[in-house]
């Protein structure tokens, strides 16, 4: 009798177990590189179950040199897409394509200069270097700025091949650099460097944005809050927490990291603040300033990069899921 009873329990519990998983809602992210501790959140979430505790099967879609995710959510093949900055949310505004940003895991844009350490004296005496490698589309972004702004010049410009061997060789070459990238493997190269990071400097734009196709905001914003919310816990959990199963499943996907990096990238993601500063210490992880949002927008606009000065900023993001506070619990377990 006992035995019946102990197999129609297993029974219900599997049956239980089958139902639930069934009930998860499959969602797919798309990433705007290879795999990193940049993405940490969402390997974190995935990795500890919390996607599943907010009934969400998902699945991470890496990008990298040979994938361009970004026409996939605009598509259908992608749900969600983390991007660079809000030049591209402006991009998709001013060419009618149906996209919003969602939440903002930077608060702080990684793009900046690195100089040999002791080359130059500050920021702007960088102007006075002879050539500085500046990547063909950065050209189109964050260049018109430092020109327009600090009075860069054109005629420093020198072509990036995405490479430190010429920064290597030359001590007062420039270069523009990810922060959490190039001035860890100018290091490893023996190289001490000098990190100048445009949002020390007014480049107020948010980045490693979620963005979603407008019709899913429009009829399915409860799938949105608990994906954003589910990510907002994954960060916290990565930044604060045991990441050792994240660490796993990005160094599964993205097998030529190695865990040493993605220590050195996690340590500069704390140092410069770049996830959890300014809102997000309390309004929690993803905040979004609609104020700033526009803000970056008239830089844009005045630096030339973008220009239709006509796009209506509530179509480029939204402030609906974020700012609640969520996740802040989290840390303070961490950090009590």
């Amino acid at each position: 009798m006992k035995n019946a009873f102990r197999a129609a329990i297993a029974g219900l519990s599997l049956a239980m177990s089958a139902q639930f998983a069934h009930a998860l809602e499959k969602v797919v992210v798309g990433t705007n590189w290879l795999a990193q501790a940049g993405h940490g959140g969402f390997y974190q979430a995935l990795a500890d179950g919390t996607y599943e505790k907010y009934g969400l099967d998902v699945k991470i879609e890496m990008g990298g040199p040979q994938v361009n995710n970004r026409p996939m959510l605009a598509a259908g093949r992608l749900d969600f897409l983390l991007t660079g900055n809000l030049l591209l949310s402006f991009h998709n505004v001013a060419n009618d394509i149906p996209t919003t940003v969602v939440a903002s895991f930077y608060q702080k844009d990684p793009q900046a200069l690195i100089a040999h350490e002791g080359a130059y004296k500050d920021f702007q005496d960088l102007t006075n270097a002879p050539s500085i490698l500046i990547a063909k589309d950065s050209q189109f972004g964050f260049w018109p700025w430092l020109v327009s702004e600090f009075g860069f010049k054109d005629e420093q410009i020198r072509p990036y091949g995405y490479s430190l061997a010429q920064f290597m060789g030359d001590k007062k070459l420039v270069q523009q650099a990810y922060a959490t990238a190039e001035p860890l493997y100018a290091a490893k190269q023996g190289a001490k460097v000098t990190t100048y990071l445009f949002a020390d400097h007014g480049y107020s734009t948010y980045a490693n944005t979620i963005e979603a196709r407008q019709e899913m905001v429009d009829k399915n914003p409860e799938l949105i809050q608990r994906f954003v919310d589910a990510t907002i816990e994954g960060w916290n959990n990565f930044l604060y927490g045991d990441h050792s199963k994240a660490y796993e499943l990005i160094l599964k996907d993205n097998p030529d990291m190695t865990a040493e990096t993605l220590d050195g990238e996690l340590a500069m993601l704390k140092q410069l603040g770049l996830i959890d500063s300014g809102d997000t210490l309390e309004k929690g992880i993803g905040a979004i300033s609609m104020d700033r949002v526009k803000d970056f927008y008239q830089l844009a606009v005045k630096a030339g990069i973008v220009k239709d000065d006509k796009i209506d900023i509530a179509k480029v993001a939204t402030d609906a899921f974020v700012n609640k506070g969520v996740g802040l619990d989290i840390k303070k377990k961490f950090n009590p």
